[in-house]
This record gives structure tokens, sequence and C-alpha cells, in this order.
């Protein structure tokens, strides 16, 4: 089943590099309370991902904030290692934009959002998407239907949504 509007976000715990290396993070506990947006994208650097996804959320961070969100984060399912890396090189940690690593598509699996590329090399990827939550339950959902496309999950979209 794939997530919807008015679902509750599943309690899983993801990775961030922190000063001391990865560090959990349990979502249930940074959702609680807060307006956030997620954006999810199908591999760091990967071509859409990195030259569109990332910096449309870049450019409107500061918009999406004055909206009352209190959190953007980009979600990937790659080790943190490389979304850390990928964070610095995009200029996305440097925005403000939090990012977490799903290395075992757990939350990716649970939302119904796993697919499978194997010519392209992507297996246990994160379809496309951005979805604005509150207090864990998400008030807002943009799937992409197409593979390279950043149309309906980008920043500009949802700021113009919330």
């Amino acid at each position: 089943m794939t997530i919807a509007v008015g679902n509750r976000l599943p309690e899983v715990t993801l990775t961030r590099i922190g000063e001391a290396g990865p560090e959990p993070v349990a979502l249930a506990e940074l959702l609680k309370g807060r307006k956030v947006v997620i954006f999810a994208v199908p591999g760091a650097y990967t071509p859409t991902c990195h030259s569109a996804h990332v910096p449309s959320f870049i450019r409107v961070k500061d918009e999406v904030a004055a909206k009352g969100v209190d959190e953007v984060i980009c979600v990937s399912v790659n080790d943190p290692f490389v979304l850390g890396a990928w964070g610095e090189a995009t200029g996305a940690t440097a925005a403000g934009i939090t990012m977490l690593a799903d290395a075992e598509c757990t939350f990716t699996e649970a939302l119904g959002m796993r697919f499978d590329a194997p010519p392209a090399g992507l297996i246990a990827r994160s379809r496309r998407y951005a979805l604005a939550a509150q207090d864990g339950v998400v008030t807002h959902l943009h799937i992409e239907e197409g593979p390279g496309t950043c149309e309906i999950s980008g920043g500009e979209a949802m700021l113009a949504a919330l």
C-alpha cells in the first residue's frame, strides 16, 4: 500500500552523519509536534536528483520555512556517508536541509515507494516524491509518475501547495 494524505508516517530509524560519525535518527521523535517537508530521491548523485530535485529545495528553503515548516529533509536509500558527502557537494547541508539515509530501505518500503531498475543499477531505491507532514501525519503528497522527472515533487511545487 502506498502512503496517502492522512496517513501517519512509520516509526523507523534513519541515519545521518553527525560530528562523531553515523548516528541514528528516530523519525517519530524528529516529527513529534513539528511541521516538516520530506522529499525522497532515487539516489544521491544521480542526474535528476543532483541537478534538479535537491537544488529546487535549496531555492525554496527559506520560503518554505516562512510558511511554518520546521525542517526540510531529504531521504535516499543510500548509506549515511554518501548522503553526508552529497549534502556537502550540493550545498544542501549549508542550506539547512537534513540529509537522512534509509540504508536498509525500511522507510521507503513502509511507504510503498520502493522500486528496482536493474538496467540502471538501481536496486531497492525510492520513487521520487515530496510530502509535508504535521506531527507525523501526511498533509500533502506529490509523487512523480515518470522516471527522471522532477516536476510535482520539486521544491516550487511543494511551496505552492503549502
